[in-house]
């Protein structure tokens, strides 16, 4: 990942006079669907770039360490190598950008990926994933254990209440806390933006997280009605640019909840690059998190190759 965010001072002068104009985004974002599809080796690249930003996750009660060792191979081999060679690109180590599992999965994740031979990182939900409803001290106590586990990238989720009741400080207070527990290991914060109420709280979550050391903001936990939306994912990227102006510091992004098709990821890298610039597309300050989007991308990359679509056992492993 990119370098740590240290976070600021709590700045309530930043948030308090925010509006935003609900209408004018969401005309944004529908715009943004209407743009040019790409075409033949400019959709290969850009799926390419898509594989190597995708948090590849699991996230299910019957998770075993066997299904853990079956992503984790997968996470290493995204896309078939005949595919691959095919695109010359065989021999650009491409792999997803990171495994990410609960904490009591971590340790399979990562002995999984060492015996595998690569370093791609295990990120761990943390912090009383998915509601935030738990107690702050269970939520620091998890946190560490996932970090003692092997964990190198923690996504915590923020208590919605704060948000809800305007509690700007101990929101503040509470990620801080957070930010000290994850150590060395890169922290996601998690806003579950289908549940603040309004495009005013999402910026202004968004701003508090990363004040107090976020190094990435992340939209949602999956588990919402509402996940990753392009408005939302407007206002969260205009909160980051809005932070790198004030501080100098880069926070990444990460849209997750949803994102199913491999035309939907070709869209947020779009957004991403027309909001943030080409700078921020690249693992260390994008992520896709998804768990059914690298299937899909494998099966449009499989047809641009082959002129077909595969058949079922043609890509088993996606």
């Amino acid at each position: 990942m990119a370098g740590r965010n240290p976070g600021t001072e709590l700045e309530l002068g930043w948030i308090s006079k925010v509006y935003v104009n609900r209408p004018a985004v969401v005309r944004h974002a529908e715009q943004i669907k209407k743009w040019k599809t790409l075409k033949g080796n400019w959709q290969a690249a850009w799926l390419l770039k898509a594989v190597t930003c995708i948090d590849l996750t699991t996230l299910s009660g019957d998770d075993t360490p066997s299904n853990v060792q079956r992503l984790c191979f997968k996470a290493k081999h995204p896309i078939r190598e005949d595919l691959l060679k095919a695109l010359d690109m065989h021999d650009k180590g491409i792999t997803v950008g990171a495994v990410c599992v609960y904490p009591a999965r971590v340790t399979d994740a990562v002995k999984a990926l060492k015996a595998a031979g690569c370093n791609i990182p295990v990120a761990s939900v943390a912090a009383g994933f998915p509601s935030g409803q738990t107690p702050l001290e269970t939520k620091l106590a998890e946190i560490k254990l996932a970090v003692e586990y092997g964990a190198r990238e923690i996504d915590i989720v923020i208590s919605r209440s704060l948000v809800l009741t305007g509690q700007w400080e101990g929101l503040y207070k509470e990620i801080r806390q957070c930010r000290k527990a994850c150590g060395e290991a890169h922290m996601k914060t998690i806003l579950a933006t289908g549940e603040l109420g309004s495009l005013a709280n999402v910026y202004k979550a968004s701003m508090i997280a990363m004040m107090a050391g976020s190094d990435f903001i992340k939209t949602s936990t999956g588990k919402e009605v509402e996940n990753a939306t392009l408005p939302v994912g407007v206002v969260m990227m205009r909160a980051i640019k809005e932070y790198y102006w004030q501080t100098g510091n880069k926070v990444g992004f990460k849209p997750a909840g949803g994102i199913r098709t491999a035309k939907e990821a070709i869209t947020w890298l779009m957004l991403v690059k027309e909001e943030l610039g080409v700078e921020w597309l690249t693992p260390e300050l994008f992520r896709l998190g998804a768990s059914s989007l690298l299937g899909d991308i494998e099966q449009q990359i499989f047809y641009h190759v082959t002129g077909s679509y595969p058949l079922q056992h043609e890509l088993a492993m996606a």
